[in-house]
Formats: C-alpha cells, sequence, structure tokens
C-alpha cells in the first residue's frame, strides 16, 4: 500500500472535468497541505480588524480530486482521517449577512487565534478551547452535468463541518461517478456542532488520509465511525446548556444560542459579539426532543471546563 503527496493548484467547484491531481489504489494512503476556507484573504488580520470584502471567486480552495481506481457508483468510499495538523494560526470571524444570527450580528468582527501551543487556544482569557482539527469538507464528486460550487453539502458529502471526524474517525461516503473524484478543504482547529457564526477556528493544515474501497456496497448518504468518546476530556467539569423551544427547529435554534450569549455575558462578562464567536467554536447545539408535536427542543451546550475567565 503506498502513500502518495498530494500537490497541484486547488480547485473550487465540483466537476467530472477537473483533470485528477492523483490516481490511488485500494488501501493507499494521501498527504496533503490544505489552505484553509478563504484562501488567505485573512492572513494579515488582526483581532478587532473589520473583515474586508470577500472575493467569493477565492473560497473553499479544495484538494484533489483524488481518483480511486476501480471505484463506481453504487460502492462506498471509506477515508481514514489519520493526521490533521493545523498551522500555528487560525481566525473565527462574523461576515455580515451569514450565520445562524446574521439579522441579530449585522457587522463585522475578527478574532485572530494563537495555536502555536498545539494544544489550546486562549479566547480572550475568558476560555480556553482545545485544539480538535478535522476537515469541514470532505466529499465526492456529485454526477452533475454543470459544475456546482462547494456548498451546500449533500449526499456524496462535501461541505458536512461535522467536528467529529478527527484523528482516528472514518467517514464513509457513497461513491457518485467512477473514480470517486474525492476532494478535501476547509481544515479547521476546533469547532462547536452548527458552527453558529459561520466560521469556525479556521486554519490550514497538513494532513494524511487513508483510502479503502467497499465494493457493491450501497449507503444513501454520509456515515461515520468515532475511535472513542466524542468528548474525551472535555466534558469532565460538565456542560451548561440553554434551550429553544417552539415548532420551528431553526427557529428554536436561534432561540437556543440566544440565550447562551445572554448567560455567557451574565456568567462571564462576554460582550455579544464575543459571545457569538464563543459560541461557533465550542458550544453545541443538539436536537433534544422531536417528538411533542407542535413544539421541538434544541438546546445549546457549553463545556464548562473551557471557561477560565
Amino acid at each position: 500500500m503506498a502513500v502518495h503527496e498530494l500537490t497541484g493548484p486547488p480547485h473550487r467547484l465540483w466537476s467530472t472535468t477537473h483533470e485528477p491531481a492523483l490516481t490511488v489504489a485500494d488501501g493507499d494512503s494521501v498527504r496533503f497541505f490544505i489552505q484553509e476556507a478563504l484562501g488567505g484573504q485573512f492572513d494579515e488580520l488582526h483581532t478587532g480588524d473589520s473583515v474586508p470584502d470577500l472575493d467569493w471567486d477565492a473560497v473553499y480552495p479544495m484538494a484533489g480530486p483524488i481518483v480511486v481506481a476501480g471505484a463506481e457508483p453504487g460502492d462506498v468510499l471509506e477515508i481514514e482521517v489519520v493526521d490533521v495538523t493545523p498551522v500555528d494560526w487560525g481566525w473565527t470571524a462574523i461576515v455580515p449577512g451569514l450565520g445562524l444570527l446574521a439579522d441579530d450580528f449585522p457587522d463585522s468582527a475578527f478574532h485572530r487565534w494563537d495555536l502555536s501551543s498545539g494544544t489550546h487556544a486562549d479566547f480572550l482569557g475568558a476560555a480556553r478551547i482545545p485544539i480538535r482539527p478535522f476537515l469541514g469538507v470532505m466529499g465526492v464528486c456529485p454526477d452533475v452535468v454543470e459544475p456546482q460550487p462547494v456548498l451546500p453539502p449533500g449526499h456524496f458529502g462535501g461541505n458536512l463541518d461535522c467536528r467529529d471526524l478527527v484523528a482516528g474517525s472514518k467517514l464513509y461516503l457513497p461513491v457518485q461517478t467512477p473514480g470517486a473524484r474525492l476532494a478535501l478543504a476547509d481544515s479547521h482547529a476546533a469547532q462547536g456542532d452548527g458552527e453558529v457564526c459561520v466560521s469556525a477556528i479556521e486554519a490550514s493544515a497538513h494532513g494524511e488520509v487513508r483510502l479503502r474501497l467497499h465494493k457493491g456496497r450501497t449507503i444513501s448518504g454520509p456515515q461515520l465511525r468515532t475511535p472513542g468518546p466524542l468528548r474525551a476530556g472535555l466534558e469532565d467539569a460538565g456542560w451548561f446548556a440553554t434551550t429553544g423551544v417552539g415548532p420551528d427547529l431553526m427557529a428554536a435554534a436561534q432561540d437556543a444560542v440566544r440565550a447562551m450569549i445572554d448567560h455567557l455575558g451574565h456568567e462571564y462578562g462576554l460582550g455579544p459579539v464575543d459571545a457569538y464567536l464563543l459560541c461557533s467554536v465550542a458550544v453545541d447545539l443538539k436536537i433534544t426532543e422531536v417528538v411533542d408535536a407542535p413544539n421541538w427542543v434544541v438546546g445549546a451546550y457549553l463545556p464548562v471546563g473551557i471557561m477560565t475567565g
């Protein structure tokens, strides 16, 4: 089984016409370097800076495509995450018009993180965020005629932003086109479930994945397996949760996050903007109940042990 180096320029569309960057066999591993989701547009910014207008044509640089020899529609591609190691800095931002609470936070905000410790990142002296790197985008190419943007995710995978796909985890994707044409992007140093302000700790990263092909196995969409507990060491001090209750899950999620922002202000003195940024990288949204129509319950869970202020 070979180990390959993934090189070549990134691409930014799901398309069957891209020239393959690499062809591998079942069981081979691929080493990569992935640039963060905005392709370097925030490299010179510092905490408190305003977010400049974005060049949307430069976002989501994807590494690949990686062709897996013998992969055909009706097969399953297994992607085992061997390693993801971020560079020594990252960013989180509020971008006007985006995020779960876009109407509540119409102005931009930016926070630059020091990731040089390799284990934790400080947030304004109020919290220490454990670094748990993963790739936000892992996807096989969908069967499309016209090229499609990276967003949104689909049955083929893509921008899943699943914070549990850390080293040791395995992602299973249904092959859509011959060769599978796997692409990787959007590396994160940490994220809360929901990524509510539209960014995690975005950071370029090196890493490695191992690919296995399961012939004739059919699944309807992405599936995953983790190597152990989801939050080992993170939940030892317990959680504080706020909730949103109502007939619309999106509105309930918004209410749960608004209540968490209020809690972070009352208990820890964080302003609304900073609390919203913290929610995006450390607070987990959970659907706690969907059986008592007409109202459903969404919880926003803060791991108490990260708070230091």
